[in-house]
């Protein structure tokens, strides 16, 4: 993207408030499942309540930067998407730095990141880009926006992986950063972009995946599976 429209869009986002930031790039997360966004989705994502989300539904839309389509899903304007674009790129950024450079662990780069991402200025945001090697991830696998695209796979929810079959975690979505516990038993138990894990057993009656890889096991809820994607090995192109 040329510098002149990458200056008037950081224009654009800095001409919103902080919270409505936050809201675009919730939505534009929440998109990334490929999962209809609702406003019920998106005030569990965000913790906020329901009343509140739906006040600022309807002022983004005065806004321009949201449209509500059927079944009242939320679908981003390019204006919109814009803003969301620039606020996930510097919040991936910034979790890079912080975990590589920094050392913090996913989930307070991840709390850190939300912290710093709306003080940081397009001249830092390239320099940081450039220091860290133009990352095409973040370092839960999610791609980082205007940087080049990471290899080509056909990525699937962990929860719908077979048993006996072996997959490679791909990445771990902003649904799941959101959930503080998961996103720490993920840490702990060293499930991470590029891990190989053997699926050892589907419990649907108890709700449940189990999982093998390098020693460890790793028992996950199929909730919590579904927001782990995965693809099957060589399947990289």
């Amino acid at each position: 993207m040329p510098r002149s429209s990458t200056l008037k869009i950081a224009a654009e986002t800095r001409a919103t408030t902080a919270s409505v930031q936050d809201y675009l790039a919730a939505i534009y997360d929440l998109a990334g499942s490929g999962k209809p966004v609702i406003g019920a989705r998106l005030a569990k994502h965000m913790g906020i309540s329901a009343p509140a989300v739906t006040e600022a539904i309807h002022r983004m839309a005065r806004g321009g930067y949201v449209k509500i389509g059927r079944g009242k899903e939320l679908v981003l304007s390019t204006k919109g998407r814009q803003i969301a674009e620039l606020m996930a790129r510097r919040h991936r950024l910034l979790e890079r730095w912080l975990t590589d450079t920094l050392g913090l662990n996913w989930t307070d780069a991840h709390e850190e990141a939300h912290r710093l991402e709306h003080a940081l200025s397009p001249r830092v945001e390239d320099r940081l880009a450039e220091l860290l090697g133009m990352p095409s991830t973040c370092p839960h696998g999610n791609p980082i926006p205007g940087m080049a695209k990471p290899p080509k796979v056909e990525p699937f929810p962990l929860a719908q992986a077979k048993e006996g079959t072996t997959v490679v975690v791909e990445r771990i979505t902003e649904e799941a950063e959101a959930d503080k516990k998961l996103l720490e038993h993920l840490w702990k138990n060293d499930v991470r972009p590029g891990r190989r894990l053997k699926i050892t057993e589907v419990a649907p009656w108890a709700g449940t995946i189990t999982a093998s890889g390098d020693g460890q096991v790793i028992a996950l809820g199929l909730p919590a599976a579904a927001k782990i994607w995965v693809y099957l090995p060589g399947a990289a192109g």
